[in-house]
């Protein structure tokens, strides 16, 4: 693979060099060609992706101010006002083929009765035994797992407390992952979808790359 591509050389003495990683100057002319290649492609593709990024950034700011005005100008057509950001949009094309919807989610943070609750299932746990089942002690497990993210497996506390057990304690551990759930913000997300046919399933037009 050849091109016009200059890489990062540093002109010493009259001889190109890179930097490699570990700071040094090594002269371009005892650079296997493959690492050459190699750093062309890898510069070559974070140009794109930086470049890319930008515009894709710069799209969701346009698309969402693009929302607002249009809910904007259809609170002054009904001589009314919209308070505050809460609340969800979906807009849709004439033909009903397009979609794009805007939601609102809350960011909601874990507080520290999360530690009282788990003790309270823990001790249930210990004393039920073989009782507590094996599918109940899975959903404990995955619900207190913490994600890539450092957080807590927020669906699957929700799924926990959707488990109907009477026993005291475990009421008082539920009622602790209540409160410790706080919303803190929230943060808007906008999608896109469209179909071929009115009476098709909508297909998610895709912006993030890990996903498409």
């Amino acid at each position: 693979m050849t091109s016009g591509y200059q890489p990062a050389a540093i002109d010493v003495g009259g001889e190109m060099h890179m930097r490699d990683a570990r700071g040094y100057l090594v002269p371009l002319t005892t650079i296997k060609p493959v690492d050459l290649l190699m750093d062309e492609v890898t510069r070559s593709l974070l140009g794109k992706a930086s470049s890319n990024s930008a515009a894709l950034t710069a799209f969701k700011v346009d698309a969402f101010a693009q929302v607002r005005a249009f809910m904007d100008l259809l609170a002054q057509h009904h001589a009314t006002k919209l308070g505050g950001t809460k609340g969800n949009v979906t807009l849709t094309s004439y033909d009903g083929l397009l979609k794009v919807q805007v939601q609102v989610a809350d960011v909601i943070e874990l507080g520290p009765e999360l530690q009282v609750a788990k003790s309270l299932i823990d001790e249930c746990l210990t004393e039920w035994a073989s009782g507590s089942g094996a599918e109940l002690r899975a959903i404990v497990n995955r619900a207190f797992s913490v994600e890539k993210e450092g957080q807590i497996n927020r669906h699957e506390l929700i799924r926990l407390m959707q488990v109907n057990i009477t026993d005291e304690r475990w009421v008082r551990a539920m009622d602790a992952i209540r409160s410790s759930m706080r919303v803190i913000g929230s943060r808007e997300y906008i999608r896109f979808y469209r179909r071929e046919r009115c009476d098709g399933a909508w297909q998610a037009v895709t912006l993030d790359l890990a996903s498409a």
